[in-house]
């Protein structure tokens, strides 16, 4: 499977501050034996994060596209927004559960507005945009997804009831 890690920061990558939500994001999904087919820092932009994403599903096609940062309550958190406007459908039940495993670590679990859905053949996932927050929701979801990206590919899975 091939990801592609987007950092969505409008302060990372310039000014000397480093990114660490990406390359945790990329441990996260190289234990799910993903390659890791691209990484970028996208800024707080709806256009850049559309363009980015559409890259990684259509241009450069990866199975699975994971985003950290810009998922909040702030005016340029618009990470959803974007991601909404660019898949053709849902996938509620992850970003349900990215929440829910926040919900022991964190007060403010309910506040990040991560969404995750289905472009063609890629499989789009928000994370919130801490390192911590990413080992800790990624464990919760991080057995369905090699599942979810079969079932993605048209790859004949053997399952019960449900997905």
């Amino acid at each position: 499977m091939r990801a592609a890690i987007i950092t969505i920061s409008s302060t990372r990558g310039d000014r000397g501050r480093q990114d660490e939500s990406g390359p945790a994001l990329a441990e996260f999904a190289r234990t799910l034996g993903a390659e890791i087919a691209g990484t970028e820092i996208v800024p707080d932009d709806r256009s850049e994060i559309e363009r980015a994403l559409r890259h990684y599903c259509d241009t450069e096609p990866c199975e699975l596209v994971l985003t950290t940062g810009g998922t909040g309550f702030a005016q340029s958190d618009v990470t959803p927004e974007a991601t909404r406007a660019i898949i053709e459908r849902d996938a509620p039940g992850i970003a349900e559960a990215l929440r829910a495993a926040s919900r022991e670590h964190t007060p403010n679990w309910m506040l990040s507005r991560g969404v995750a859905g289905i472009r063609g053949r890629s499989i789009i996932v928000n994370f919130p945009g801490s390192p911590k927050s990413i080992r800790e929701a990624g464990a919760a979801i991080a057995s369905a997804i090699p599942h979810a990206v079969a079932l993605v590919a048209g790859e004949s899975t053997h399952h019960g009831h449900g997905a």
